[in-house]
């Protein structure tokens, strides 16, 4: 599967040179102000956010702290300021990678396929609260003690976990526990998976997975 890429950039001829570039290894979306980022962005899933920072309707940075309250996907700023204070301002505030403009779009393009292979190897590994789940090697432990999951509860939680904070929609998470075989899954089956693994997981409230009404579910977990 294409990893899915969210450029925010109001120059609209250098957003869909970005596009253009990116579009034969990555799905592309493309907004062109802060409104229409967080939109999209609450809408939909993506892998990398190229973010510019000075956008006609706010700062890129006030967005980037509002996303790094709860999500942690690669960004990677651009800007056509070299002052060296916003640039560490911007790593400090949770960039991952930044490029000033003008730059090259083969360098732009190989920044991306790295944020994505980081994002790849850190997706295996998981340390939340009283948990650590490691999904190479299939260990899913809480405060030492071995929780045995079944594939469907594996897929789900690791699901969840990637998108702690944020809500995934019924639809989604059946087509990622079930993929390829959901042609005759309902909800009704995602209901008695998300029950088991709550059990499994435990706890007095058992809350680490909140319920989302109308839209899916959501790891909240502490």
């Amino acid at each position: 599967m294409k990893g899915k890429i969210l450029i925010i950039e109001d120059d609209k001829k250098l957003n869909d040179g970005i596009k253009l570039a990116l579009r034969g290894e990555y799905c592309c979306e493309q907004v062109f102000s802060i409104k229409e980022a967080k939109e999209l962005y609450h809408a939909d899933h993506f892998d990398v956010i190229l973010l510019d920072v000075n956008l006609p309707d706010g700062s890129g940075f006030d967005f980037m702290e509002e996303i790094r309250k709860t999500d942690l996907i690669p960004i990677i700023l651009l800007t056509a300021n070299k002052m060296e204070m916003d640039i560490v301002s911007g790593l400090e505030m949770g960039a991952n990678d930044y490029i000033t403009k003008p730059f090259s779009l083969a360098v732009l393009r190989a920044r991306v396929a790295v944020q994505l292979r980081n994002k790849v190897m850190k997706s295996f590994l998981f340390s939340v609260g009283d948990f650590r789940f490691d999904f190479h090697r299939m260990e899913f432990l809480k405060k030492d003690n071995v929780l045995e999951l079944s594939k469907t509860e594996q897929r789900l939680l690791r699901k969840l976990v990637e998108n702690m904070g944020r809500s995934i929609t019924r639809e989604q998470l059946i087509d990622y526990v079930w993929q390829g075989e959901n042609e005759f899954v309902d909800e009704h089956a995602l209901t008695v998976v998300v029950n088991r693994l709550r059990n499994k997981l435990g706890g007095d409230d058992q809350n680490y997975i909140k319920t989302v009404y109308g839209i899916g579910y959501m790891w909240v977990g502490k």
